[in-house]
């Protein structure tokens, strides 16, 4: 038996999916609340539905606002493909490429944009409902959301590469309950996923690449969980980003380089950052920022290297290597037993002849690092014009000509009464013995 809350684009008789598919899900969407209007009809009334795009391409030039809970738009692919490679490749070798664009069942966002559009304005899905109860268990599954282009932003940048385009996936704009991204993927967007107050919100299993910003969590929120995602955002924004959450979980996540940071906490506290891999081209990494406290940072892989790639030889993110990879303002954190490798050219190191920081305290009080292990190498800095072929190039590379000074643990004089064990060498941890607890790591021979 078939249910009539169960919809497909394509066979929905208003408008044309492959023109226009917001204005189809938006029509869909009218329906579910008219034939859905009572709030308790047989111990239910509001039971929501699922909208399935199958494969293929649906251009959206209408913005789709979801205000209604239960909802799940599916699809049959997350047709992830790198469009920076592909822009990065002489138009001449396109037609030797076997595809060009993204694929599965794809969303093409092409929402007209004006110069003063608000950050809500080029979602392509905009989740917005005040009152009670919150808007809840709307997800989101299995489909591509595409920005398609970015755009000059007057800096000279080849414009496919400035991660500029004000178009976003998925911007949630309310408190909201259970809310799941599970399976998608994004890419060419200024912002993948924008959402406030976040009650037990789920990412999990997406591939969120090639975004200006991935995933940021703002307002305020607790108890959500950022899992098993494949990120990396550009060098202008973040890939993961959260600000005044509590019990944020955020592990097993496999972070690519490029994104001005890694993971950045903005007042979030007694959260946790656990069993992650992390690579970045620039320092700060990881940031706590703004009182972030009793927060776990545990059994993570650090990797710190050189851009291989060539469109983007010269970019940084504005930090030089005293910043510290992992950078930590705010109380009672727990640092334990994470693997940092710095390999970078000591020539490249700024300011010039600085020691680079690996774990800087900056501020607070009572934070705990202990058992972190550090592999610091001076390494010739290569570059390739492919992206492929330099990064695994660059991974794989474990030779070095020697090994590279630097400095494990910085504690700042706004940070005190904090205990470092095993994490560095007497020599490797600058900190003021009489205000913290200091155990170095011993020293063979």
């Amino acid at each position: 038996m078939s249910s009539n809350n169960y919809y497909d684009v394509t066979t929905w008789p208003a408008g044309d999916p492959f023109e226009d598919v917001g204005e189809v899900i938006n029509s869909i969407i009218d329906d579910i609340k008219h034939r859905q209007a009572a709030t308790d009809a047989n111990s239910g009334g509001k039971p929501g539905a699922v909208i399935y795009i199958p494969p293929g391409d649906y251009r959206l030039r209408t913005q789709v606002l979801i205000d209604i809970s239960f909802l799940k738009i599916q699809g049959s692919g997350h047709g992830f493909t790198s469009s920076s490679i592909r822009f990065n490749v002489p138009e001449d070798d396109w037609p030797n490429l076997h595809e060009l664009w993204p694929g599965g069942s794809r969303i093409l966002v092409d929402i007209p944009l004006s110069g003063g559009s608000g950050e809500s304005q080029g979602a392509a899905f905009y989740v917005e409902r005040t009152g009670s109860p919150r808007i809840s268990s709307v997800e989101f599954s299995n489909f591509c959301i595409d920005g398609l282009h970015f755009s000059p932003d007057g800096s000279g940048m080849h414009p496919e590469n400035t991660y500029v385009n004000g178009k976003t996936g998925i911007h949630v704009a309310n408190a909201n309950d259970s809310f799941r991204v599970n399976g998608m993927g994004f890419v060419y967007l200024e912002n993948a996923l924008t959402i406030y107050n976040a009650d037990a919100f789920s990412i999990h299993d997406n591939f969120i690449a090639e975004c200006g910003s991935c995933i940021e969590l703002r307002g305020w929120g607790q108890a959500s969980k950022i899992t098993d995602n494949l990120i990396g955002a550009g060098f202008k924004g973040h890939s993961i980003y959260a600000e005044k959450h509590g019990g944020l979980l955020v592990t097993a996540n496999n972070v690519f380089p490029r994104g001005a940071s890694s993971i950045r906490f903005n007042g979030v506290t007694r959260s946790s950052v656990t069993n992650n891999r992390l690579h970045s081209f620039y320092p700060g990494m990881v940031v706590l920022e703004a009182n972030s406290s009793e927060n776990l940072v545990a059994t993570n892989h650090f990797l710190r290297d050189h851009e291989p790639w060539t469109p983007f030889q010269g970019v940084g993110n504005g930090l030089d290597d005293l910043t510290g990879l992992l950078c930590v303002s705010g109380n009672s954190n727990s640092v334990i037993g994470n693997h940092f490798s710095e390999v970078i050219d000591a020539h490249s190191v700024r300011p010039a002849g600085a020691t680079p920081v690996i774990i800087r305290l900056m501020e607070g009080a009572g934070n705990f690092v202990s058992n972190n292990h550090v592999v610091a190498l001076d390494v010739n800095a290569s570059s390739s014009d492919s992206c492929f072929e330099a990064q695994v190039g660059a991974l794989l590379a474990t030779g070095a000509a020697d090994g590279l000074a630097v400095t494990a643990v910085v504690v700042d004089s706004a940070s005190t009464r904090n205990t470092i064990l095993d994490s560095g060498t007497d020599a490797q941890i600058s900190a003021d013995r009489a205000a913290n607890a200091v155990r170095a790591t011993p020293t063979a021979g």
